[in-house]
């Protein structure tokens, strides 16, 4: 039976032996429901001690390491370890996750605490810094983070009695840390003379700023501020590892075994010690306690559980036991009884029974334990050593029978025949030695045929044969009990198996994945009876195949909660449990079998809820037993939209580019054109590789896509408006509920998502930083808050936003297959679906992240692959449509039934008021009732049904359907051909939409005095557009092959058509029959042209690098134009029709002469004089402007000029369109650019009298028509940026302040002691006579201006007897810092005071007394401060200074937020802005706040200032800024100006756009070097 399919059996997890005592602290509590909650492995477990019951939380991937309780004594915080470790919050009552928390730990997650009321969880990191993390758990969101320690960070908490105040504990160190705004800062604890600087293990905060904390030698600290106080010795006799607050005291545990509880005043109550009480042990050590009333619980290092109950303290109860020290790889199961033993690396032997779920007996062994087998009778017990001997006990007393030592290596694997009269002992050595069992365990026989060590071994049911594995995956027989090789395979044919244990062999092929020849498989258990088979590996997953398992990569079920790997797994001997045993987590896993038959009952278990798919049916050969793809999905699962150059990519590339050109610039460049262009229309809807993109606004007009262009389509007016905000291929569009918003993803290396206003085309918001490659789903909320959205990335990341803030809520791996659709559930805002290939997932929203269940297909079906979706009726229905045409229908995550409704995938579904729309492959859009029961009417996209007045043909019956939306009485259809139908109720389908089908779009031509241009695309189809008003598609034509260029004769009756096998035609232009065909070549025709005047001659290019002239009269070849080294990409004529200029792709400029085509050589000064008849040649002195800076990496594929020949428009490979002066002499012209095309732009034509420009996207497929704005007619309009690729130098014109001020480098004083040189012996370290300073007691501050590190500078006064220093207090600061900085004083209270800063501290300066007050928080220099002028925050201000790295510690540069009265700190803002702030400003509401770095990019950010919240950010400038200011009226715009620039700024959600400000319409205006700005 071959292994298509996953068992349908069931594991479920039962119980975990065991508990985490080592390398973890206070990880023990009691819940309000008095269960205890503690982990173990990678499993969270709840236990009630009254029921004898386990809960598991089961939602980490890797270890458990640290555990907090919230106050309420319900909710649990854990922490795992691994290379993206995440936080689960999780309640304890139903072991569901409340929330998750990622993305910003690296390694592990050491310590967790929460504040007083549970809002807040702090977090600290086991990566290098021990980042120090504090976040709004609910949501999902970090608020702050720092980092915490150069060394571990053993213990955290916050100050349960001071708001934002923190404590952190670890090696040498205790550090006292505030949080204000964003920033945490820490002061580090002095130790002083009190006690010794060592190691501090835990603490616990009391009230009136005491701290109290347990030490390395047993010593407790009490700390009041941050100073060490007094000290209470000899608390333990060793470290004191964890430290519990409650209502009656503290209680401490330590290394030395003992409990102590206190009071609060931390005076002694008792002692209770472990050691001493009867199930106690020398060397015992507490590793966590907790202390609720009258019961104390304690966790050891040896992963015991103990309860007290206080009143009878000396007779702890011992609750939990496991394994502690080393690895745990032995394990054995009892022939008869529920039983199961094991044996570890801690030298004890245990046996635990299954039916009470406890441990029965213990024995301790002299050495470490290996491996373990029991009898066929149940009364001896082998162990095998890690020594090479093996001891043999007696069940039912633990005494011993045997000792025997034969081998120097560990016994890995031992088992009793199944006659129960030999005992097989296999070793490391690679030998299996045979023991009789009556005869005292004489040796009988020897098998020696490995080459390795053996790690399996089996017996046959008859004790007649034994088959071993070895580490080089060898399998070998043996005959018994002699030890005798079976050389001869076909004497074993046959032979039964008593037990299969082995992990290599025919029958269990299947458990490992296709391509691999690993060995970390580590143990195997076959059940007969029920046909499976369990494994377990190096990855801690138990999994679940069925039996015999023949074919390799077999499907399985797997099961997590190990975290490392799982050393051994056996089937009890009923089969009723799996027992499984990790190696290093020291922990006993007992599994529940649920056989098929019973899990028709128990359909609760199907898929249990978790982060990492515990449930999956996946295995490595995914597509093997799936029918073929439907051809269209298969072509679109294969497009990955990868970019070799993405448009983001340009800065750093003309960076690069910028230093190898610096030498040629030198030359006064052409100023840009004065024409400019704007989009007018597009032809084209992108249908090809996107669903459901195309809906009808609340004013009935339509949206859809295509290329980079987000279209709204006006049917009555038959006129476009665009946005253009995106800069490559947008993918997917949703509507919002209310129709007036609409959401759009694009593709790009960081893609962003836009949601823009229909209406006004002007964006609201700008999502990204999240998705990679590109956004293929994205989908509102009901109530239009929340967005979600999936990517294109390796895990197709789904994340949910909330959009009008900008903000990322949570995010989580989608799948490892595309995803087609995403819908957020219209009932509840926390849920959402997400169907792709072959899955469907069924997400809920925990804090930061998703918690998904499979869709449950049970007997009904298979994973099929969804190509779209929609919730029903209730949150629980859900229907989507598969790839073979059924519509699938979901409660909850269980398939209920499959309903047939369309031949070939269905694209699209739709819910109505009452029913559904479908629309699918076979062209036909069917409405159906409100349950999928009845299909009410269905239309099918027929030619005939098209109504007169549409803007177009239909150019195939029963086009492919991709989207549907209903409205305004019609339904609106969108085709994969790129059509957009309207179909009114009654039948009559009117075509608003139409562009070219798949394949690229090369061919163009316009008419010689009409408004029509001819297309020709690799879609087979040549079509006739009308460029006046009406806009439509006038004629199509299909052809035998693909074209790639068409031309117009000179009178406009005939049509030149290249086509791409070589051939070309000519048509009639009216009704486009042919007139006459050649086929001359065999490569691409690439370009044809007519000879101006009468058209006698037509130039025919290829690929083959020829050009062809033909007699048009005649029809026959005159001349052969040969010597071009590469393909020919433009041909031009001159106006007397006697001269071709050729461009080839190997950037060759050629002439030939007509009609002969001999080879002419014309000097580039001549060839300028020679008048063309046309010009769409990119090479040449004429057009050398036109190329970039990075000309190497970006191709430019067509040009086109004017007949007046003063503008020369381009279209390169990034999909711009540009427009440059012609003739464009000299490098990097100056140009207009424009972006709506998405990648490369394959062609563009002006029209005969220059009104419209014409251009072709090549993968997009689009038709974009342009109008020629003259040069007088200006209005202000986006896109029109006047940008080139260098900026000339001498545009400058600086004074000399600005010049310094421009080069002055902001270094920071606290880092740099060496600003001046040094020379001699540093002070403190000279032998000398105390100066006078010193001896009246004056320290002059060292030169490093940040807080003086305890320990190192303070040395200096200790044991002299001296004064003691006095404070010192600032009077009167004489100074104002003007030289570099401006806007830096104010007025406030109606003209009284003065504020203004100089060094590192702001001065309220009163005018009248001439008194100043100061604010002192600042370490290191101001820069720049402003005053709130919103009268909700009166004398308000912000002041931003001078830091090093933007590393969010100490010295960090920062704005402080204060109030000028009181002088208190209100928010620190901690910026990511490399070396200082330079500019500050508030917005019209003040809450929002402006700061600008001093860092290359000159970041600009917005924060919210009370919470600390950074909303967005973004590079400002390449050149210094010197102001930013917001709009007095405004919290989203502002302006910047600096070095050369103007720049005018939006907030757009969390994103910033910005445009330069525009000089050109004042004659030779030349940028100038602002530094400052008002408003009028």
């Amino acid at each position: 039976m071959a292994a298509r399919s996953a068992p349908s059996c069931h594991l479920r997890l039962e119980w975990v032996y065991g508990y985490r005592g080592h390398q973890c602290r206070n990880n023990l509590y009691y819940t309000a429901a008095k269960e205890i909650v503690y982990f173990v492995a990678g499993v969270g477990v709840v236990y009630s001690p009254r029921e004898h019951r386990q809960k598991f939380y089961r939602g980490h991937s890797d270890d458990i390491i640290s555990l907090a309780l919230h106050p309420e004594r319900v909710l649990v915080a854990t922490g795992q370890v691994g290379k993206e470790p995440y936080i689960c919050i999780w309640d304890s009552y139903t072991v569901q996750t409340i929330s998750v928390l990622k993305d910003v730990h690296t390694h592990g997650v050491a310590c967790l605490a929460f504040d007083l009321d549970g809002q807040r969880l702090v977090s600290v990191g086991l990566d290098s810094k021990n980042a120090v993390c504090i976040w709004d758990w609910k949501r999902g969101k970090m608020l702050s983070m720092a980092p915490g320690h150069t060394d571990r960070i053993f213990d955290i908490s916050w100050d349960l009695y001071q708001p934002n105040k923190l404590v952190s504990c670890g090696v040498k160190h205790i550090k006292f840390w505030s949080l204000c705004g964003n920033a945490l800062t820490p002061k580090r604890g002095v130790f002083g003379k009190t006690g010794d600087l060592q190691t501090i293990l835990c603490l616990a905060c009391a009230r009136d700023e005491l701290t109290y904390s347990g030490a390395l030698n047993g010593d407790i600290y009490v700390w009041k501020g941050i100073n060490l106080i007094r000290t209470i010795q000899g608390a333990h006799t060793a470290g004191i590892f964890s430290m519990n607050a409650c209502e009656e005291g503290f209680a401490t545990g330590g290394r030395d075994g003992c409990i102590r509880l206190w009071d609060l005043t931390f005076k002694p109550i008792t002692v209770i010690d472990l050691r001493e009480a009867d199930q106690g042990y020398k060397g015992l050590s507490v590793r966590s306690v907790c202390w609720r009333g009258d019961h104390i619980l304690v966790g050891t290092q040896d992963s015991e559980i103990f309860e007290i109950v206080v009143h009878e303290r000396n007779k702890p109860f011992l609750i939990m036991q496991g394994h502690c020290d080393g690895e745990l790889w032995a394990l054995a199961v009892h022939p008869t009884k529920p039983l199961a033993v094991t044996g570890s690396d801690d030298r004890s032997v245990r046996i635990w029974s299954l039916v009470d779920h406890a441990l029965i007996a213990r024995c301790n062994m002299e050495e470490p334990i290996r491996s373990a087998a029991v009898n066929v009778d149940g009364i001896h017990l082998a162990l095998g050593m890690k020594d090479g001997s093996f001891t043999v006990l007696r069940v039912r007393d633990m005494t011993e029978v045997v000792h025997i030592k034969d081998r120097k290596e560990a016994i890995h694997e031992l088992k009793y025949s199944p006659d129960g009269t030999y005992l097989a002992v296999g070793c490391n050595d690679s030998s299996v030695d045979i023991y009789g069992v009556a005869q005292r365990y004489k040796k009988f026989g020897e098998c020696v045929g490995s080459l390795s060590f053996i790690t399996h071994l089996d017996w046959s049911s008859d004790s007649r044969y034994l088959q071993t594995n070895d580490g080089n995956g060898k399998r070998l027989f043996y005959r018994m009990p002699g030890g005798k090789e079976v050389a001869n395979k076909e004497e074993i044919k046959g032979v039964h198996w008593a037990s299969w244990t082995c992990v290599s062999g025919l029958e269990v092929n299947g458990i490992w994945p296709k391509y691999s020849d690993v060995n970390d498989i580590n143990s195997v258990d076959g059940n007969y009876i029920g046909q499976v088979l369990v494994t377990a590996d190096d990855y801690g997953i138990i999994k679940l195949f069925r039996y015999p398992c023949l074919r390799k990569g077999a499907k399985f079920k797997k099961y997590i909660g190990h975290s490392a790997h799982v050393t051994n797994v056996r089937w009890s001997h009923d089969y009723q449990w799996v027992i499984s045993i990790g190696g290093a987590d020291h922990s006993v896993f007992q599994w529940k079998f649920i056989p098929e038959r019973k899990l028709k009952d128990a359909l609760h278990i199907a898929p249990q809820e978790s982060l990492a798919d515990s449930n999956s049916d996946e295995s490595d050969s995914d597509l093997s037993d799936v029918p073929e793809l439907d051809s269209e999905i298969e072509q679109e699962t294969q497009l990955t939209y990868r970019r070799q150059v993405y448009k983001e990519d340009l800065p750093q590339l003309k960076e690069q580019y910028k230093e190898k050109q610096k030498s040629g610039t030198s030359k006064r460049r052409e100023r840009a054109p004065g024409n400019s262009i704007r989009l007018h229309f597009v032809h084209g809807y992108r249908g090809y590789d996107c669903r459901s993109n195309l809906f009808y606004t609340q004013t009935g007009e339509i949206v859809y896509h295509v290329a980079a262009v987000g279209v709204v389509y006006n049917r009555q007016q038959n006129t476009q408006r665009f946005y253009l905000g995106h800069d490559d291929d947008i993918l997917c569009l949703a509507m919002h509920p209310v129709r007036e918003l609409v959401a759009t993803g694009q593709v790009g290396r960081d893609p962003s998502i836009h949601i823009w206003d229909t209406e006004t085309t002007k964006p609201l918001s700008i999502l990204k930083g999240y998705h990679q490659y590109g956004v293929c789903a994205v989908d509102f909320s009901a109530d239009g808050r929340r967005l979600a959205s999936a990517g294109l990335d390796d895990g197709h990341t789904v994340v949910l936003w909330d959009w009008k803030r900008g903000e990322r809520l949570s995010a989580t791996r989608g799948s490892k297959d595309k995803i087609f659709v995403v819908k957020m559930n219209p009932y509840v805002p926390d849920k959402l679906m997400t169907a792709g290939i072959k899955h469907i997932k069924f997400w809920r929203r925990a804090g930061g992240g998703l918690i998904g269940r499979k869709g449950y297909v049970g007997t009904l079906g298979k994973n099929e692959t969804m190509m779209s979706a929609v919730y029903g009726w209730t949150e629980e229905m859900a229907f989507s449509g598969t790839s073979t045409g059924d519509v699938c229908i979901w409660r909850d995550i269980f398939l209920v039934k499959t309903v047939k409704a369309h031949d070939g995938p269905v694209f699209s579904m739709h819910a109505l008021e009452k029913g559904f729309v479908t629309g699918g492959k076979d062209g036909v859009v069917a409405l159906w009732d409100d349950s999928f029961e009845r299909c009410l009417k269905t239309y099918a996209i027929k030619r005939a049904a098209l109504a007169p007045g549409s803007k177009g043909l239909l150019l195939e019956d029963n086009p492919s359907i991709r989207a549907i939306s209903l409205g305004h009485g019609h339904i609106l259809v969108g085709t994969k051909n790129g059509e957009i139908l309207e179909v009114d109720k009654s039948g009559p389908i009117t075509l608003l939409v139409q562009g070219h089908m798949e394949g690229e779009v090369w061919g163009l031509a316009t008419h010689p005095y009409l408004p029509i241009c001819a297309t020709v695309s690799d879609d087979k189809t040549l079509r006739i557009w009308d460029l006046s008003p009406s806009h439509c598609m006038l004629a199509v034509r299909k052809l035998k092959k693909g074209g790639r260029c068409c031309c117009f004769s000179p009178d406009g009756k005939a049509l030149a058509v290249g086509l791409n096998d070589g051939s070309f035609l000519m048509a009639n232009a009216d009704t486009l029959e042919d007139l006459v065909s050649f086929h001359h070549r065999k490569d691409i025709i690439s370009d044809i042209r007519f000879s101006p005047g009468s058209g006698k001659y037509l130039a025919v290019a290829s690929h083959d690098s020829f050009i062809d002239i033909y007699n048009v009269m005649s029809s026959k070849r005159v001349g052969i134009c040969k010597g071009a080294t590469s393909y020919i990409t433009h041909v031009d004529w001159d106006i007397r029709g006697k001269l071709l200029q050729v461009n080839t792709g190997a950037k060759e400029q050629l002439f030939f002469e007509a009609p002969r085509g001999k080879k002419q050589t014309v000097p580039s000064g001549e060839a300028e004089k020679i008048v063309w008849a046309s010009w769409t040649s990119v090479l040449g002195l004429c057009c050398e402007g036109i190329w970039p800076v990075i000309g190497e990496v970006m191709d430019i594929t067509a040009s086109c000029l004017t007949s007046d020949k003063t503008v020369l428009a381009t279209g390169d490979d990034l999909g711009f369109v540009k427009l440059f002066r012609y003739p464009a002499k000299g490098k990097f012209g100056k140009f207009k650019r424009y972006v709506a095309h998405s990648t490369h732009v394959t062609n563009v034509r002006w029209t005969y009298d220059d009104s419209m420009l014409v251009t072709l996207g090549g993968a997009d497929m689009s038709l974009m028509v342009w109008t020629n704005e003259m040069e007088g007619y200006r209005e202000k309009r986006p896109c029109d940026s006047e940008e080139s690729d260098i900026d000339s130098e001498e545009d400058g014109g600086y004074d000399s302040d600005v010049t310094r001020e421009n080069e002055i480098s902001y270094t920071i004083r606290a880092l740099s002691t060496n600003i001046r040189p040094m020379f001699g012996i540093k002070p403190h370290l000279q032998q000398k006579e105390p100066s006078t300073d010193e001896r009246q007691g004056v320290v002059r501050p060292p030169v490093s201006r940040a807080p003086p590190q305890p320990e190192k500078l303070q040395t200096n006064n200790v044991g002299k007897k001296k004064r003691p220093i006095e404070d010192l207090v600032l009077e009167l600061v004489f100074g104002y810092r003007g030289r570099d900085c401006r806007n830096n004083v104010h007025y406030l209270n109606d003209g009284d005071d003065i504020i203004y800063h100089t060094a590192s501290v702001g001065i309220l300066h009163n005018v009248a007394t001439g008194t100043q007050s100061f604010y002192q928080e600042h370490n290191d220099d101001i820069l720049c401060l402003t005053v709130n002028q919103h009268p909700k925050f009166i004398n308000i201000v912000a002041t931003g200074q001078v830091g090093d790295s933007a590393d969010m510690s100490a010295t960090a540069p920062s704005v402080h937020i204060w109030d000028a009265v009181n002088k208190q700190t209100l928010s620190i803002l901690r910026c990511y802005h490399s070396k200082g702030v330079c500019s500050v400003s508030f917005s019209a509401t003040g809450k929002l706040l402006l700061s600008v770095g001093l860092d290359p990019e000159h970041t600009v950010t917005i924060w919210r200032w009370q919470e600390g919240a950074r909303i967005a950010s973004r590079a400002g400038h390449s050149q210094r800024i010197f102001v930013a200011e917001f709009r007095p009226d405004s919290d989203s715009q502002f302006v910047s100006v600096g070095v050369k620039h103007v720049k005018f700024w939006t907030l757009a959600g969390r994103a910033l756009l910005s445009k330069k400000g525009l000089l050109s319409a004042l004659e030779d205006a030349r940028m100038q070097t602002m530094l400052a700005v008002a408003f009028e």
